[in-house]
């Protein structure tokens, strides 16, 4: 293989975060790697993410573009890649996680507590505005679309008073610590299954094995044990990405614990299950199998607790 291709959307995000990968890949297959910006619907679209349906929005263009042979991997961030799988394609490597948490990013210093009543605060998560409403019903949730500095400039400009984006994604483009005021604990804000991390997708068939040696040193096994976890919570509840379902997995003392909560759109509802499960081993095959186990009794839990009576689930009710 004289050079890998990586397929990526072209938001400054999304190059950001796949220029870091292209390097990993470069430094351990030891060959070229071309970066290929691709246009995802997502992006172009001016709609709300739950207007456009949410799953597969970012992804399905990526995917589109791998399969016609456009790339040899792409990257995806992985709470945007649907968890239905796609003919012909497989997740490579999975890489170790960033910081999984929501920013609160407020005009003068303000954290979600000390934001006046009936502030005005931007996001585009179906997941984020019923937090917003459950944590503060007095705020004005406003649907927002954009990249992070469209995001940001809103709340400069004084449209918005605050605006919630994801950590990782700050982290980034370097705008964590200039613009977050607030970083929201897992343990009362839990996130979208899979954010902070990124997935590795390429065609199921034999890989080079430049790139099949490059996608094993990238890949963590205790990142995709966790992500697995939370991600099958919502393939057993027929989610989507843009759902009002927060998950957190984590492994500590030799168990992985999580935790999944799904909320009505309007905030007033929710339902919440954690479980743990003990993985024989610490390895990334024994990991999911633990995975499995615990996203099906969390998921059970959750339905049994009504989750599909309020939220916008495809289960049977």
């Amino acid at each position: 293989m004289s050079a890998i291709r990586v397929g990526t959307r072209g938001s400054a995000l999304a190059l950001a975060q796949t220029q870091t990968i292209a390097n990993r890949i470069a430094a351990s297959a030891g060959v070229e790697v071309e970066i290929v910006p691709i246009e995802t619907h997502g992006d172009v679209s001016t709609e709300s993410l739950a207007s456009l349906g949410g799953t597969g929005v970012f992804a399905s263009a990526l995917r589109e573009a791998l399969v016609r042979g456009d790339c040899d991997v792409v990257v995806h961030s992985l709470k945007d890649l649907p968890t239905d799988p796609f003919p012909g394609l497989v997740i490579g490597a999975t890489p170790k996680r960033a910081d999984a948490r929501d920013a609160l990013c407020a005009r003068a210093g303000f954290t979600l507590d000390s934001l006046p009543e009936g502030a005005r605060v931007g996001t585009g998560s179906p997941r984020r505005m019923a937090q917003l409403r459950k944590a503060r019903p007095d705020l004005t949730v406003v649907d927002l679309r954009g990249n992070i500095d469209t995001r940001l400039g809103r709340v400069a400009e004084g449209d918005l008073d605050a605006v919630v984006l994801a950590a990782a994604g700050l982290g980034r483009l370097g705008r964590l610590d200039d613009a977050s005021t607030e970083l929201l604990s897992l343990s009362d804000w839990p996130t979208a299954p899979g954010q902070g991390a990124l997935a590795l997708e390429v065609r199921d068939e034999k890989l080079d094995h430049l790139l099949h040696t490059a996608l094993a040193a990238i890949n963590h096994g205790s990142t995709e044990g966790t992500t697995t976890a939370e991600r099958l919570v919502l393939a057993h509840l027929e989610a989507g990405c843009a759902a009002p379902i927060g998950a957190t997995a984590v492994i500590d003392d030799g168990l992985l614990f999580l935790t999944a909560t799904v909320y009505s759109p309007d905030g007033l509802r929710s339902v919440t299950s954690s479980h743990a499960a003990t993985p024989d081993s610490h390895s990334a095959l024994h990991l999911v199998e633990a995975a499995r186990d615990v996203a099906g009794r969390v998921a059970t839990d959750l339905l049994a607790g009504g989750a599909a009576d309020f939220a916008p689930l495809k289960v049977s009710k």
